[in-house]
């Protein structure tokens, strides 16, 4: 297998037993699956997805479980068509593959959904999540977009916005002890810069002994030791958007 060498981080657990609770729709030019809560709300979540795109069952699993809580949930699929990267790619070809989706650049899908949430779910209040890919997309929405009310990052590549947090939106930065691909070193110096930073609320919380993907991981039961966190990371996420929105 073409990455035994470099397991992907996000892959831990069985993903592929759960189907979604909601539907797939079109919103302007890009697909996106959404999920309703039974009662009416006029508060909803982008869940912006991680590299393995749009129909992952984990992230979908994520987007009902916010549609529980009383949430509109709708995850886009923010690569337009373009193909999510498989655990069975070659990591050399990765950087290349990542050149042509840019967390940075989602502004114009962003409003696409804005409109499709107002018009057609009704909704006023908005917040937005992601995870890794989706988490470094999280922070360069709050960073700047008007429209959004908060926001929480999942373990988001910290690396793509380094210089930049002036916050607009209160936002929750999400990491695990042991993630692999964000050093707790970069955590502590966006710690640091925030303080310096930034006027509007943020919390930035490690969870102990955690991989990355930890919170999005759908079989809770893998690591036994583990699953405490991953439930403390869902409820603080949702205990953070039910505070914002």
């Amino acid at each position: 297998m073409a990455n035994e060498s470099r397991p992907c981080p996000c892959d831990i657990g069985d993903r592929f037993d759960y189907g979604g609770r909601g539907q797939e729709v079109q919103a302007g030019h890009i697909k996106a699956y959404v999920c309703k809560p039974p009662a009416s709300t006029d508060k909803a979540v982008i869940v912006i997805h991680d590299i393995f795109g749009w129909q992952l069952p984990n992230t979908r699993y994520m987007a009902d479980m916010l549609t529980t809580n009383g949430y509109v949930a709708i995850c886009p699929d923010f690569f337009v068509g373009q193909e999510a990267w498989k655990p069975s790619n070659d990591w050399a070809t990765f950087d290349d593959w990542l050149k042509t989706r840019d967390a940075g650049k989602i502004d114009k899908e962003v409003d696409v959904v804005l409109k499709y949430l107002k018009d057609q779910c009704g909704v006023k209040n908005i917040g937005v999540i992601g995870f890794c890919w989706g988490g470094a997309a999280v922070q360069h929405l709050m960073l700047k977009n008007p429209h959004l009310k908060t926001g929480v990052s999942l373990y988001g590549v910290i690396g793509r916005f380094e210089d930049k947090h002036s916050l607009l939106h209160p936002t929750f930065f999400i990491f695990g002890e042991k993630d692999d691909i964000i050093p707790l070193e970069q955590v502590t110096l966006l710690e640091q810069k925030l303080k310096q930073n930034c006027k509007v609320d943020y919390e930035v919380k490690v969870y102990p002994g955690q991989t990355h993907g930890f919170v999005h991981r759908k079989r809770e039961d893998i690591n036994p030791q583990d699953k405490p966190y991953i439930e403390e990371g869902r409820k603080d996420m949702i205990n953070w958007l039910n505070k914002y929105l």
